[in-house]
């Protein structure tokens, strides 16, 4: 049986994106990111720093690669994605191990 995997990017958004208007962008693409086979759960976080964390929870690895490939294809993605600054996103895929809740 496949392990759920949590797909983890780190980001900072360009200079002159305000964090209302990221935040909006990222609740424009929900209904997109939703609507992705193997789709579990999403959360966007923000440190101190103006570094943005994005959770989210797939099904499996095959559902996590499929959803990366399409997400610059959708035209309600485009104010999310030109938001970040490309430079300082890193993307890490790891099997869920454990859940508490």
């Amino acid at each position: 049986m496949s392990k759920n995997v949590i797909e983890t990017v780190t980001f900072k958004l360009n200079e002159g994106v305000s964090r209302d208007e990221f935040i909006a962008a990222a609740k424009g693409m929900n209904a997109w990111v939703e609507a992705r086979d193997g789709f579990m759960h999403r959360r966007l976080s923000c440190t101190a720093d103006g570094t943005w964390i994005e959770h989210i929870q797939w099904a499996d690895m095959d559902a996590a690669k499929a959803a990366a490939a399409e997400i610059g294809k959708a035209p309600g993605n485009a104010n999310f994605l030109s938001a970040i600054n490309g430079p300082t996103v890193q993307l890490i895929h790891s099997e869920l191990e454990v859940v508490i809740n």
